[in-house]
């Protein structure tokens, strides 16, 4: 069966339209159910949420799928998606959910699901649920209905987790640190990791409202911990994004940091110490190409995957490597967390300026990027734009005028209706001119 309600990171749309209303998520979570329940045994749930607004009625509407197939719930509140897949490991859960569209607008959300080891499900898995939506779910008998309570814990074990990610008996006293948690999921547990590792802790972005999430902060607008950084003369900035599973650093000089300068860092760090398994990092066909000459030169392999931080994830299980991420700031390392995870992405980044004696701005550039430019085209949710024949024939075009001087990567975002026009060359000229007419002619076919 072809999936129809899955994407390449659970189910996404505009809240209280198919497929994000409150019907489809009972429906849901009732297949869910079914597909954990397997036995007679007490079965659990963990489900968290950002700070959405249309979070809670999609929160009650999973959870009353869930109790209905005789599974018993966990509602932690708002906490970061990587807290999630802790969670529903650390408490023997069957599924962990996270109620969030990530870094998109509040309007959005979406339903992540976790298996019982903490990762995100297989395609298979996704299948099968989707199949059991197509038919009538068999609910519990009255007596075996689940129960749903608060777990008033939940943020304090994931601080207290994320804490033990950085090295014994190091602290952060004497840092200034700015943080942006984007209005977002992690605007009480962030800010408490940081300060109780000793960091003077500014932060921003920790008011949510419902529908100020991801707006003008967080990791996709860094102008404002930049702004901050500078004013405060802090050492460095943290943005998050609004389910806090990427982060986007900031330097002392204001200057962004992206996932790939980060990865770079720690790739060559924990290589240095015989910790790199596989000696390989395993990044998207984002990354730029001067991460892979530098990782070349320091003789560490690089594994490319399609984009998203769970293609990524899945080729570090598949071969045994225990880092990876996107460029985006997904910083992915196995060895402490089942999926990116930003504030832990962070605590490496600073642990390398406690033990090093570097600033940020030293650290933060272990090569030189190759100039790259990304363009997002909206076009209509009714429209192919990638079909038109004169895309395809712009994109050759541009691929025979770059030759081997560069490269283009052209593809559908599968969070949001949007066709990511990226391109990386030398001569920013040219490469300004093909992104450019493929842009033109996109926008023609939306």
């Amino acid at each position: 069966m072809s999936r129809q309600l899955f994407g390449t990171d659970g189910v996404r749309g505009q809240a209280n339209t198919w497929p994000m209303t409150a019907e489809v998520a009972l429906r849901l979570g009732a297949a869910a159910g079914r597909h954990f329940r397997r036995d007679k045994q007490e079965h659990r749930v963990v489900i968290g949420k950002d700070t959405r607004l249309s979070g809670y009625m999609i929160e009650n509407a999973l959870t009353a799928g869930f109790t209905s197939t005789g599974m018993n719930v966990f509602l932690l509140g708002p906490v970061p998606t990587p807290a999630i897949g802790y969670l529903t490991h650390s408490l023997r859960a069957d599924v962990g959910v996270m109620i969030s569209a990530s870094h998109n607008p509040a309007a959005d959300n979406g339903i992540k699901f976790f298996g019982p080891d903490g990762f995100k499900l297989s395609d298979e898995d996704e299948r099968s649920i989707e199949a059991l939506l197509q038919k009538d779910l068999m609910p519990a008998a009255p007596e075996n209905i689940g129960r749903a309570r608060r777990l008033e814990d939940a943020r304090g074990r994931y601080v207290e987790y994320a804490k033990t990610t950085f090295p014994h008996r190091k602290r952060l006293d004497g840092l200034r640190i700015v943080l942006d948690c984007a209005n977002g999921a992690a605007y009480k547990t962030a800010p408490a990791v940081l300060w109780e590792l000793g960091a003077e802790v500014i932060s921003i972005g920790v008011s949510p409202d419902g529908f100020n999430i991801n707006a003008e902060c967080g990791s996709t607008h860094p102008q404002a911990a930049a702004r901050k950084v500078r004013e405060s003369r802090a050492d460095i900035g943290i943005c998050l994004d609004g389910d806090a599973d990427r982060v986007i650093l900031i330097d002392e000089k204001g200057q962004t940091i992206d996932g790939d300068q980060i990865m770079g860092l720690i790739a060559s760090h924990w290589a240095r110490e015989g910790r790199l398994q596989g000696n390989a990092l395993v990044a998207t066909v984002m990354s730029n190409l001067g991460l892979e000459r530098f990782l070349e030169g320091q003789g560490i392999g690089l594994e490319r995957t399609a984009v998203g931080d769970r293609h990524v994830v899945e080729a570090m299980r598949a071969k045994g490597h225990n880092l990876g991420g996107e460029q985006s700031g997904h910083i992915v390392m196995t060895d402490y967390a089942t999926t990116g995870d930003g504030v832990i992405g962070a605590l490496q980044f600073l642990a390398a300026m406690v033990e090093t004696g570097k600033k940020a701005s030293q650290l933060g550039r272990v090569f030189e990027q190759v100039p790259q430019k990304l363009i997002n085209v909206r076009y209509a949710r009714d429209k192919a734009p990638l079909d038109s024949a004169e895309v395809q024939q712009a994109i050759a075009d541009g691929e025979a005028a770059l030759g081997t001087s560069g490269r283009l990567l052209i593809r559908k975002s599968g969070t949001e209706p949007l066709i990511r026009v990226m391109g990386e060359a030398e001569n920013v000229g040219l490469l300004t001119d093909v992104l450019n007419k493929i842009v033109d002619s996109v926008n023609r076919a939306s």
